[in-house]
């Protein structure tokens, strides 16, 4: 029988060791921390009874990924739950835009922006099923639908600042911006509107949802499916090196590149090594969880029903935060992410005390204390906020990376999403997964697609793996 390692068990771990061990491989998962899950997992980190996620907490792209869908993750009990908008963008005096799963009843809202929402994403979301079917795998390969991607190309290649001319209001544009500045790059540089674009998109498609119970939830219905499929579990060992692994004949490694190349050792090719150990990682994330009783007094009131709030202004001012942040320096005031997932699932709440969830865009490697950056960003918006927490729970740059050694000096999303990374990486080839070594593959979040739980990094790489065999 072939046999399989795999190193890690974030969600893309997990996902590569479900769909080899359904072809019948015998697989084994080796996680160095004490607990599965990486980046999906969930606890009561300030109070008890409250459920915070731990890193991911909104997942636009799980539900219509190809892996949840190929291994029904939804019969494995995962739940998904939608607040009543999906994202909000509160501006000062009490102004606002909401964006809701129908992009008409979005651009109803949004004034004199409307039609040129309308219009770029209308077309985008009717498409929207085959258009992440391409994008939700390697670059380099022969779509199938090139009409539609290039319609999502002609957008996400602009700098996000002149995409925001096409909406005509201050809320339309805000509202743009703030899905655009989940790149972590600056704004006014090319391709930095392509994730924004797609997760827009999603949000219109198939909304933002979160789990029921937390993120924690995507872990438990991959681990229950691999389960059955007889993979097996060892937390709390730390691999170093590819020679501790007893030579199977697949390995896959749920790492970050540089650590990679650090198992690998002396076996992986001198060009690969190049590559890894020159991976560029993005601006880091300074979080803050809040137990917050009574929700947010948002000024806005589109901003109490939406389950992701973003923070920072206009366009102007989160372009500018966005570019300090680049440049290694601490703006003033960062652009904030706010996730109101209890809105959703009021499960993770405790009577009427409620988890909130936040972070700032910070420097990489940012060893200053920015919880009253946050708070202060929140209370811009939220006049009364501060008098509404009851506890707090802080995860600065390092303690991010301690606790998951993918995020490298706090970079949440596993890479800096500049034009050449976020097309090609790793690194510039056909096969992004194949490390040189025959058997071993990379499939974390520093391969394509990228970021999120959706689990396709390591549901292609064990499909590539499968293929090679």
């Amino acid at each position: 029988m072939t046999t399989a390692v795999v190193v890690g068990s974030g969600p893309n771990g997990l996902a590569a060791a479900l769909t080899l061990a359904a072809e019948g491989v015998s697989v084994r998962v080796v996680e160095a921390a004490d607990v599965l899950g990486g980046g999906v997992r969930s606890g009561e980190l300030t109070l008890p009874g409250l459920v915070h996620d731990e890193c991911s907490g909104m997942h636009p792209l799980g539900p219509g990924s190809a892996f949840a869908q190929r291994f029904d993750l939804a019969g494995a009990g995962l739940k998904w739950r939608w607040a009543p908008t999906e994202f909000s963008h509160p501006l000062d005096g009490g102004r606002g835009a909401v964006a809701v799963r129908s992009v008409t009843g979005t651009a109803a809202g949004l004034g004199a922006g409307g039609p040129g929402w309308k219009a770029v994403f209308g077309p985008l979301t009717e498409r929207f099923g085959t258009i992440s079917q391409e994008f939700l795998q390697p670059v380099l390969h022969l779509p199938r639908h090139p009409f539609h991607l290039a319609r999502l190309g002609l957008y996400g290649g602009l700098p996000a600042t002149l995409l925001a001319r096409r909406f005509g209001s201050p809320e339309a544009r805000a509202l743009w911006i703030g899905t655009a500045a989940h790149a972590f790059r600056p704004l006014g540089t090319p391709f930095s509107s392509a994730i924004g674009v797609a997760l827009t998109t999603a949000a219109h498609a198939y909304g933002w949802p979160v789990a029921e119970g937390g993120s924690v939830g995507v872990r438990d219905a991959i681990v229950r499916r691999a389960t059955e499929y007889g993979v097996r579990f060892e937390t709390g060992r730390r691999v170093t090196s590819l020679e501790e692994l007893e030579a199977p004949d697949l390995v896959m490694l749920d790492t970050s590149p540089s650590a990679a190349a650090r198992i690998a050792g002396n076996r992986l090719p001198a060009r690969v090594r190049r590559a890894y150990t020159g991976y560029r990682h993005g601006p880091g994330a300074f979080k803050v969880d809040y137990a917050v009783e009574g929700g947010v007094p948002w000024a806005h009131e589109g901003s109490r029903s939406a389950g992701t709030v973003h923070l920072g202004g206009g366009v102007a001012e989160i372009a500018a935060a966005e570019k300090e942040v680049a440049a290694g320096r601490m703006p003033e005031r960062p652009f904030v992410l706010v996730g109101q997932q209890y809105l959703a699932d009021p499960t993770r709440s405790a009577g009427d005390v409620h988890p909130l969830y936040a972070y700032a865009h910070v420097p990489a490697g940012y060893t200053g204390d920015a919880t009253g950056a946050v708070t202060a960003q929140i209370e811009r918006y939220a006049p009364g906020f501060r008098d509404r927490i009851r506890a707090t729970y802080v995860r600065t740059t390092t303690e991010l990376s301690r606790h998951n050694e993918n995020y490298v000096a706090g970079d949440i999303v596993t890479g800096a999403n500049d034009p050449l990374q976020l097309l090609f990486r790793p690194r510039v080839a056909l096969d992004p997964y194949a490390t040189g070594i025959p058997g071993v593959y990379l499939c974390s979040a520093a391969t394509p697609p990228g970021a999120g739980a959706h689990g396709m990094c390591g549901y292609n790489a064990a499909r590539r793996a499968l293929a090679r065999l």
